[in-house]
């Protein structure tokens, strides 16, 4: 698409449901609100359930017609995960699974098993939650995964002695590794899902530099937000990669989406590349390995 990728371009969802974890703010707001007007059924997943009733309002407010349904999940604990994952294959079809709650550059603390946060809740949650659910995904012709990662990969590595970051933490280095980690996540689980028929297919996005509630952990930088906003997305522009891995009907398995603008920081969504370490076979097959280690959670072996 030459023009970029918007919420215009969203085909028809109806007969789709739609799973988006984090959807109470930000990108997951966005998506799942252009989802839900489009037709889709949106299952809302949010760790507070009175944002997720105040999100879901909104919709409302918006297209009284929408279909949605609110499922209680924390990605910063495996249980939580589950539980919500229990709920969500109650119903009859998954199309799309919306990967997108996270974390960026907090202080340091750690999830409810002990993990690490970025890594637990951008990484582990994810990782096992697509676990509980691939089941319902692969009996859903056309199925998507979407992971969400950041530009920040480019900085990031894996430290495979010290995944929680007991040893050292950087903020900036613990979101990068996490970022890193959800493209790894991604290339390795279509590798093992290419032996099963290629479904569900998993893509991987980026909403460049947008303004969302992420920045809250930025310190004394949030204060340049102002000066700087007139060169991010909003938050609802912010999510067009996100729809554009979730709807484009010419998706394919290991494609990342990010804006097409400048430095890929603002503007419509388009196929864009992650670097050498994000497509690296080895890194991506220890961290699978290591994911169901530290979750417990095994599945494609």
């Amino acid at each position: 698409m030459s023009k970029g990728f918007t919420a215009a371009d969203v085909p028809d969802q109806t007969g789709k449901t739609v799973f988006v974890t984090g959807a109470n703010t930000g990108l997951g707001f966005e998506a799942s609100k252009v989802l839900a007007g489009k037709g889709a059924r949106v299952l809302l997943g949010c760790r507070n359930r009175e944002k997720a009733e105040a999100a879901l309002a909104l919709i409302k407010a918006e297209h009284p017609d929408a279909q949605l349904e609110i499922v209680d999940i924390d990605l910063g604990d495996l249980a939580s995960v589950k539980t919500g994952a229990e709920k969500v294959l109650e119903e009859a079809r998954l199309d799309v699974l919306i990967n997108n709650a996270g974390l960026m550059m907090p202080p340091r603390h750690e999830t409810k098993d002990g993990f690490e946060s970025q890594f637990g809740v951008n990484h582990l949650g994810h990782f096992a939650l697509v676990g509980h659910l691939l089941p319902l995904l692969e009996k859903t012709d056309g199925s998507r995964i979407v992971n969400t990662s950041s530009n920040g990969h480019k900085m990031g590595d894996l430290d495979f002695e010290d995944l929680n970051s007991e040893k050292k933490y950087s903020k900036l280095g613990a979101y990068a590794a996490s970022k890193l980690a959800n493209l790894l996540f991604s290339f390795e689980l279509n590798a093992r899902l290419s032996g099963k028929g290629g479904n569900p297919i998993a893509v991987t996005v980026h909403p460049g530099a947008a303004d969302t509630e992420l920045a809250r952990y930025l310190g004394a930088a949030k204060f340049l937000m102002p000066v700087m906003r007139p060169f991010f997305n909003t938050a609802a522009q912010g999510a067009w990669p996100t729809l554009m891995g979730a709807s484009w009907p010419e998706a394919k398995a290991n494609q990342y989406f990010g804006p097409r603008g400048i430095g890929e920081l603002a503007g419509p969504a388009k196929v864009v590349q992650g670097n050498a370490k994000s497509q690296d076979p080895e890194r991506a097959r220890t961290l699978w390995e290591a994911s169901e280690e530290m979750t417990g959670v095994r599945y494609l072996g």
